[in-house]
C-alpha cells in the first residue's frame, strides 16, 4: 500500500540546508496498523506529510497504492488523496462557515459519487459514533478543541478511504472519548482492511497498533511489531 524510499526532506536556513528527515525508507503492506513516534522535531508530521502527497520530498520517493506520487501533477495528487486517503491533521483544518455536518460531507461531496441524502446520512451516523450526534449543525468557533477533533475524525472516515493519516488523534481528547476514537480506529482497519498510520506520542495508543517506527533526528531508529500484533498472530 505504501513504499517510502530513502524519503529526504530539506529546508533552507540561512547558508545551511536544515535536514529534516534523511534517507528514511520502508514498505507499509495493505490493512497495516503502523504508529510513527519520536520525540518532539524528529520529522514525525513531515513524514506523515510526505506520505500523504501533502508535500514533496527534497530527494526519494513515495509509492501509494501502486502510484508513483512524483510523478503526479498537484492536481492529480489531490484527485488521489480524495479518492484513496482520509487525513486526520493536528489543527483540525475545518472549514469555519460550515457546520460539523456539513464539514463531515465534504469529501463526499467533492467525489461528487454519492447522493446528497445519503451523504448527509452517512456524515449525521459518523458524528453519531464519535459522540457529536447532539452537535451537527454547530460551528466549529461553538465547538471546543476536542469536539473539532473528532469532527476532523468523522470527515476523515466518511469516504471509507483505503489509507488513513492522523496527525495525533487523540492528542486533545479526554481518556474516554479518545478511547472511542482508537476503537474507531481499529474497527476501520479490521473490518474494512483500511491501511492506517499514525503519528502520535501516547505511548498506550502506539502499542495497540502492529507497528511501530521510531524516528529520531529525521532518521529510523527502530522499526519493530508490537506485542499485541504478536499475540494476535500467535492465536490460532
Amino acid at each position: 500500500m505504501l513504499v517510502a524510499r530513502e524519503l529526504t526532506k530539506e529546508y533552507q536556513s540561512g547558508v545551511q540546508p536544515l535536514v529534516v528527515l534523511r534517507d528514511v525508507s520502508f514498505e507499509i503492506p495493505q490493512g497495516s496498523f503502523v504508529s510513527i513516534v519520536g520525540p518532539s522535531g524528529s520529522g514525525k508530521t513531515t513524514l506523515l506529510g510526505l506520505l500523504a502527497g501533502l508535500d514533496t520530498p527534497t530527494r526519494g520517493s513515495v509509492s501509494l497504492d501502486g502510484t508513483d506520487m512524483g510523478t503526479l501533477s498537484e492536481d492529480r495528487r489531490a484527485e488521489l488523496r480524495g479518492e484513496k486517503v482520509g487525513f486526520v491533521f493536528q489543527s483540525f483544518q475545518l472549514i469555519p462557515t460550515l457546520t460539523a455536518l456539513e464539514n463531515v460531507q465534504v469529501p463526499l461531496e467533492l467525489a461528487g459519487r454519492t447522493p446528497v441524502r445519503e451523504a448527509m446520512q452517512r456524515a449525521r451516523e459518523l458524528l453519531q459514533r464519535v459522540g457529536l450526534g447532539d452537535r451537527t449543525h454547530h460551528f466549529p468557533q461553538q465547538l471546543s478543541g476536542g469536539e473539532q477533533q473528532r469532527v476532523a475524525l468523522a470527515r476523515a472516515f466518511v469516504n471509507t478511504p483505503r489509507i488513513l493519516f492522523a496527525d495525533e488523534p487523540t492528542g486533545n481528547l479526554d481518556g474516554a472519548t479518545g478511547e472511542r476514537i482508537v476503537e474507531l480506529l481499529e474497527e476501520l482497519n479490521r473490518e474494512r482492511g483500511c491501511t492506517i498510520v499514525l503519528v502520535t506520542h501516547d505511548s498506550t495508543l502506539a502499542a495497540r497498533t502492529q507497528r511501530t517506527i521510531r524516528l529520531r533526528d529525521g532518521i529510523v531508529v527502530e522499526d519493530t511489531r508490537n506485542q499485541a500484533a504478536k499475540q494476535e498472530t500467535a492465536t490460532p
